[in-house]
């Protein structure tokens, strides 16, 4: 099919005429004009040249596809299908109708993390009302007297925090500076430190012309949690199970040197032509810039665990 499809592409003639509410396709000068309207709501995506032998002659050289990188990618799609990621109905009052109950996501709090917090709390203990006369005067005396030596104490155990001069050790000899050990942070805490970063699949997301379906292109470029370069195949973890062994396929990127799962735009444009329809219905008229910000919303039913979409501020239609 590649090799039809390639051959095809050098015969067929470029569209010229839009047809984007009849049949949700896109010229390549809409194309430009859509990811120019995503740059502008959207600044994590951005427009990319690609290798200078892969330009494409019917769109601008600095504008041959649109990217956004490092998207974290939290979980697995099997974890949603499985319920890993907790959801629990708190009903509002005893004998709610399930419907009417709200939805609590990331599970029950564990009473480990719960000690973990620091109070914040000023005390149990109200403040008493001061008495009249001298015991007045008198309570307040004594309770300045006990401040100050509670305030000399915490600075005498202040000070001992603060490292002395003596801890750092100049060896003129070999002009070499050593640290007294209970001065120096060990490894252990350092190492546990790191283990405390939260370490995640990333994702490098493109988005390309493809000219024989006349719609856009999703791509899929993967990075494992220790950076480096996932294998396309494994892609397919983060993918929706009813689209990854059918919408899915691993092919060259049109623009850069690596081999790349992609979702294949074979039923975009029908797609998004009932996408159109539906907001024309509902009393919107999205003009061709929102085609892009309409078509990534739609992928990201099928990649659910890759969070990239941030144009939900973009304002379709009216």
């Amino acid at each position: 099919h590649n090799v039809y499809k390639s051959a095809a592409e050098t015969l067929l003639p470029v569209r010229s005429s839009s047809a984007f509410k009849e049949k949700g396709v896109l010229t390549p000068e809409e194309f430009v004009a859509a990811g120019d309207f995503l740059v502008g709501a959207c600044p994590t995506w951005s427009w990319e040249a690609g290798e200078a032998g892969k330009k494409r002659p019917y769109l601008p050289e600095d504008k041959q596809f649109l990217v956004t990188r490092n998207i974290p990618c939290l979980c697995r799609a099997k974890d949603l299908l499985q319920g890993k990621m907790d959801e629990e109905m708190v009903e509002l009052q005893e004998g709610q109708q399930e419907a009417d109950a709200w939805v609590a996501t990331g599970g029950s709090t564990n009473t480990e993390d719960i000690e973990k917090i620091a109070d914040m709390s000023l005390g149990d203990d109200e403040p008493k009302e001061a008495e009249a006369g001298e015991s007045q005067g008198g309570g307040e005396a004594e309770a300045a007297v006990e401040g100050k030596q509670e305030d000399r104490g915490g600075e005498e155990s202040d000070s001992d925090d603060i490292p002395d001069m003596e801890d750092f050790v100049v060896e003129e000899e070999d002009d070499t500076v050593t640290i007294n050990p209970r001065t120096a942070v060990s490894s252990s805490d350092a190492q546990e430190d790191d283990n405390k970063i939260l370490k995640t699949r990333t994702y490098d997301i493109s988005v390309t012309y493809d000219k024989y379906y006349q719609t856009p292109r999703f791509w899929l470029i993967g990075y494992d949690e220790s950076r480096q370069l996932l294998k396309p195949e494994l892609a397919l973890e983060d993918v929706s199970a009813e689209h990854a062994e059918k919408t899915v396929t691993i092919d060259m990127h049109p623009h850069i040197p690596l081999s790349s799962a992609s979702i294949h735009p074979c039923k975009h444009a029908h797609v998004m032509k009932k996408l159109l329809d539906n907001l024309s219905e509902g009393g919107k008229e999205p003009s061709v810039e929102h085609y892009l910000v309409i078509f990534l919303k739609f992928i990201a039913s099928i990649v659910p665990t890759i969070d990239y979409d941030y144009t939900m501020a973009a304002d379709i239609g009216g």
